[in-house]
């Protein structure tokens, strides 16, 4: 996947999130798991911008890794709301676990190509 098609992915993906939760009930514990929920989702999409621009192969492979640590909060995350019956429209959920799922193993593959051309 080239860099800009995965940074549309990420922006779509924040997007989806930030629209899932008009789907929400109102309660404290929905409002909290969403306000991070957001969070570390656009986190993901703003350090994936910064990550391209860097000139260091260390300071990419920092910033992925950042990416990485928020897609994992975001999965567990979703995973809580769908447990605890938060979001109306279950499909929708399942589908933005599925792609959080394979977001991050891109992230994952691209951390250890980086990571082994670091060591080269």
């Amino acid at each position: 996947m080239k860099p800009n098609e995965l940074e549309e992915r990420l922006i779509q993906f924040s997007v989806d999130v930030i629209n899932t939760d008009k789907t929400l009930d109102k309660t404290f514990a929905a409002e909290h798991l969403t306000k991070q929920l957001i969070r570390s989702v656009t986190s993901v999409a703003l350090n994936y911008g910064e990550a391209r621009n860097d000139e260091c192969v260390r300071d990419f492979l920092h910033k992925m890794r950042i990416c990485l640590k928020e897609l994992k909060e975001s999965y567990v995350n979703m995973k809580i709301q769908k447990g605890a019956a938060l979001v109306s429209d279950i499909n929708k959920l399942d589908r933005l676990i599925s792609e959080n799922n394979e977001l991050i193993s891109i992230f994952v593959a691209s951390i250890k190509t980086a990571s082994a051309k670091l060591k080269s």
